[in-house]
């Protein structure tokens, strides 16, 4: 009878293993996406595309979880996670990339993108061919494709932005990014520089009076809430690439190597559409429904005349010389320095 006994759990726990073993293989691959930004953004928007499109094209096999609002933890301790390996995948700001792999301070510098379509050709030519190669041998992680948020904007609690002068006394969040550092510092202020995470508690108790970041962002992450002005600025196009860890991407076979970087081109292409249809009504909307006050600064080329004249020549080793600009300007048409 003890023999019997024995065969018979064997025999269930064999059948046990095996419908756990089916049921793993029912379940197939989850891979976790860390998004910096909140529902509504445009990074969720590129996640949830680019989540759909692997999806349909492994028949299901493949899923992924987005968690937002920084759930993973800050936008550059995310960048770690995926260089090491812990990490999936993340959806962060080019200025928090940056640090890891220096040469995509390019993007960063002010004024450089002047539209959707520079930023399109920047990132989908020969110049973005090259950042993603920067990126996997500084940072051990892939670019696969590239959120289109639009331009940084300034919010601020205290008092409308009509001129450079007007920032005067403006305590302002910026990333901890040198070169936006340094711009705000060409604009005559010294921001704090402060985690993505902390900034909308910083904003609500007054620990600093505003931020930059696009409509579309401000929106998202409910900043309407706590500011009231806004300085329609055209320094800085913000790029948000969705990053997949190294590791990752090499243990898949060539045919889900290519299926993720298809996935990835196409979910950019669907940004860049996304953006153009959903940021005016945006904008029309934290105007007409939240009240916020919206103002082109009259003297923008003063702006732009200061951070280019004093923050251009500072980084121009800081992001792999200066010729490396000029092939940034070279593929935009523009005068060479």
């Amino acid at each position: 009878m003890k023999l019997k006994n024995r065969v018979l759990t064997a025999v269930l726990l064999a059948i046990g293993m095996m419908l756990a073993a089916s049921g793993s293989a029912l379940a197939g691959t989850s891979w976790k996406v860390a998004v910096g930004d909140g529902g509504g953004s445009a990074q969720e928007a590129l996640g949830k595309k680019f989540a759909e499109l692997v999806s349909e094209r492994t028949d299901g096999n493949y899923q992924m979880k987005l968690f937002l609002n920084g759930q993973l933890g800050s936008e550059q301790d995310t960048v770690n996670e995926v260089a090491i390996g812990i990490l999936d995948f993340s959806i962060l700001a080019s200025n928090n990339l940056t640090p890891f792999s220096p040469s995509l301070g390019a993007l960063s510098m002010p004024y450089l993108i002047r539209s959707v379509d520079e930023a399109r050709t920047l990132v989908q030519g020969p110049i973005g061919d090259e950042l993603v190669a920067n990126t996997v041998r500084d940072a051990g992680a892939r670019i696969l494709g590239w959120t289109f948020s639009g331009f940084r904007v300034l919010s601020n609690s205290k008092k409308p932005i009509k001129r450079l002068e007007d920032l005067e006394g403006l305590v302002v969040r910026v990333p901890k990014n040198e070169i936006m550092i340094d711009t705000y510092q060409a604009w005559g202020i010294n921001p704090t520089p402060m985690a993505w995470a902390e900034t909308f508690t910083a904003l609500q108790q007054g620990v600093v009076d505003g931020q930059d970041t696009p409509y579309i962002t401000i929106y998202s992450m409910k900043f309407q809430e706590v500011q009231k002005y806004i300085a329609d600025l055209h320094y800085l196009f913000l790029l948000e690439p969705l990053v997949i860890s190294e590791a990752l991407f090499q243990q898949q076979s060539p045919e889900m190597q290519k299926l993720l970087v298809d996935a990835g081109k196409e979910a950019t292409t669907y940004s860049i559409d996304w953006l153009q249809r959903k940021e005016a009504g945006i904008r029309d909307e934290l105007v007409n429904k939240y009240g916020m006050q919206i103002d082109t600064p009259v003297d923008e080329d003063k702006w732009a005349e200061r951070a280019i004249g004093q923050v251009w020549p500072k980084h121009y080793d800081s992001i792999g010389g200066k010729e490396k600009l000029n092939r940034v300007l070279r593929a935009l048409g523009r005068e060479e320095l």
